[in-house]
C-alpha cells in the first residue's frame, strides 16, 4: 500500500446533507411567457387569466426559497422551502402564520397560546445575548411582501375575471 504522504483528504462538512435538486426558475418562466405568447396570439384575456393563476399559485406555493425567519439571536434561517407562504418546519410555519395574518391586517385566529406582548429586542442580563421578540422574528422581508400582495391581486383579478367571463 501507499501511504497518502503530504496529501489531505478534503474535511466531511457536519450538519450537511444532500437535498433533491429542483428545476430551474427558467422553466417556470418559459410556461408564463407561452401563457402569454398565446394570449396574446389567439386574442384570448381567458388564457392571460389562467397564465396569471398559474404565476399566482407559483408564488404562493411552488418558488423555490429560503425560510428566513430570523432565531431568537436574530440571524435568518437558510434552510430552503417550497413557497412564500410556507416556512422550513412547524415552529418556523407558526411565526410565518402570524406575519401572514399581520400582513392582512388581521390576529392570527387559529393561535394555540397567546404570543408575548411585541417588545424591542432586548439584552439578556445573563447571556449578554440579543433576544428577538416573536413578532419580529416572523416578519416579512419587502421583497416577500411585495410579492405576495401582487399575488393576491392576481388571484382576486382572476376570480373577477372568471365571474366576468360568466356573465
Amino acid at each position: 500500500m501507499v501511504a497518502n504522504l503530504g496529501k489531505r483528504e478534503p474535511a466531511a462538512r457536519r450538519g450537511t446533507r444532500r437535498r433533491p435538486r429542483r428545476e430551474s426558475a427558467l422553466v417556470w418562466w418559459v410556461l408564463f411567457a407561452a401563457f402569454a405568447g398565446f394570449a396574446w396570439w389567439l386574442q384570448s384575456w381567458r388564457i392571460a387569466l389562467l397564465g396569471l393563476l398559474a404565476w399566482c399559485l407559483y408564488q404562493f406555493m411552488l418558488v423555490p426559497t429560503m425560510c428566513r425567519i430570523l432565531s431568537q439571536q436574530g440571524a435568518a434561517c437558510t434552510e430552503r422551502t417550497r413557497g412564500r407562504l410556507f416556512a422550513c418546519g412547524p415552529d418556523h410555519q407558526r411565526l410565518r402564520n402570524d406575519a401572514l395574518w399581520r400582513l392582512a391586517g388581521l390576529r392570527n385566529p387559529f393561535q394555540k397560546e397567546p404570543a408575548e406582548p411585541s417588545r424591542p429586542p432586548r439584552e439578556d442580563g445573563e447571556t449578554g445575548v440579543v433576544v428577538v421578540s416573536p413578532d419580529l422574528r416572523g416578519r416579512l422581508t419587502l421583497f416577500d411582501r411585495a410579492l405576495i400582495l401582487l399575488a393576491a391581486a392576481g388571484t382576486v383579478a382572476v376570480v373577477v375575471g372568471t365571474i366576468y367571463g360568466f356573465r
